[in-house]
């Protein structure tokens, strides 16, 4: 065990107290082989706290037990339908994920509601942030823009909370709605891609009409007309065949960034964000689509692929070892917030995802969540997962 080196524990029970219980004591067995090894390590500061939201009714009881357990830590964290963990995967049960890092108490700063990054630094100067945040806050899109502009490097990572009741944040205190996390300083070295969950299954077309979220031409014809073709259905279907027939189909907006013009043929690249198709008016062939549209903005048509996806995660954990490589670094530990539609059902078993993270990352500790949407940079994405991958010296 390296020095730097993240430590990850993470546990199932109906009873959180067991659950915790079982977490603390393989913390407590890391703990002491990490004093064996390297006496003089530099102690955690730094601990996430993942949560199903079955523990949602106990969130202030499991961080006053993690406060108590662990008083020099600061913890961050939130809840969701599903928690993840090194090569496995919490989905619809009851479970925590914690997981501590040794980092420079000057190197992070947390923020919420309570306590935001200031818009203008004195004694700290964020280059990156992870951030939680509740998708009924309003305007989450623009908080998200003003955030990521209060770093120097523009770059966010995370994800919102989901959960089927009650979401939360944590940040050294249970919180509800708005935004929260930790922004990292240059000192924290840091890798992170997205990836993608969804297959195009038509040409990239270009809106040459739209408004609000509606599409009305693509390509200077009916969007409808658009969508058909690239189905290939025929244009006499019935409202309910055809309802039926567009349930599985999303859209993928393109922004035109590097991310897209690098993506290989056939697949999405990370700047392409994937958004429902929440309407049809057969009658005028114009579609709404889950976010506002504007003319000139690259929509192509897609649908949801195992196969696809788990390509892709392959590739960006490609191209993190790649780039850790050529910098001389290694990972010390790792975030990965997946989208709730993905997780082991889409991948076509429990735990397939995180077991095809972990056979290309390898046995790096690594926590995280089922979200309601994924946060990289300034954007919210949807069917993606985001990786980042906190780096050391070799």
């Amino acid at each position: 065990m390296s020095p730097a080196s993240f430590v990850l524990a993470h546990a199932a029970h109906p009873d959180w107290r067991i659950a915790f219980a079982r977490a603390h004591n393989q913390l407590q067995a890391q703990f002491a082989a990490r004093r064996a090894e390297h006496p003089d390590a530099a102690p955690f500061t730094l601990g996430w706290c993942y949560l199903s939201d079955y523990y949602a009714a106990n969130a202030e009881a499991i961080v006053a037990a993690l406060r108590d357990d662990l008083p020099e830590v600061a913890w961050v964290g939130t809840d969701g339908l599903g928690v993840a963990a090194t090569g496995i995967e919490y989905f619809d049960e009851p479970a925590l994920v914690l997981m501590l890092a040794p980092l420079p108490r000057d190197a992070f700063r947390l923020f919420s509601g309570l306590q935001p990054l200031p818009q203008h630094p004195t004694d700290f100067v964020a280059h990156t942030a992870l951030v939680h945040a509740e998708a009924t806050t309003p305007d989450v899109q623009e908080l998200l823009q003003e955030l990521a502009a209060r770093t120097t490097t523009g770059y966010l990572f995370g994800g919102l909370s989901s959960a089927r009741t009650h979401t939360l944040q944590i940040a050294d205190r249970v919180l509800d709605g708005g935004l929260s996390g930790v922004a990292f300083t240059s000192a924290v070295g840091l890798v992170s891609r997205v990836t993608q969950g969804c297959q195009p299954i038509g040409p990239q077309r270009m809106v040459t009409e739209g408004e609000g979220n509606y599409a009305i031409r693509l390509d200077g014809r009916p969007a409808l007309e658009c969508l058909l073709v690239d189905l290939g259905l025929d244009g006499e279907l019935e409202e309910d065949e055809l309802l039926e027939a567009l349930s599985a189909t999303l859209v993928g907006l393109g922004q035109g960034g590097e991310g897209d013009r690098l993506a290989p043929p056939g697949r999405f690249g990370s700047d392409t964000l994937v958004r429902h198709l929440v309407g049809v008016d057969p009658q005028h062939q114009v579609l709404a689509v889950g976010d506002e549209i504007a003319v000139g903005t690259r929509l192509t048509f897609c649908t949801r692929n195992p196969e696809a996806a788990r390509a892709d995660l392959v590739r960006i954990v490609d191209e993190i070892r790649a780039e850790l490589a050529a910098s001389g670094e290694q990972a010390a530990g790792a975030l990965y917030v997946s989208c709730s539609g993905r997780g082991g059902p889409h991948f076509g078993a429990p735990h397939a995802e995180l077991r095809a993270l972990r056979e290309a990352l390898g046995d790096v500790p690594l926590a995280g969540f089922f979200a309601g949407g994924e946060v990289a940079r300034d954007r919210l994405y949807g069917y993606t997962g985001v990786l980042t991958v906190f780096t050391t010296a070799a």
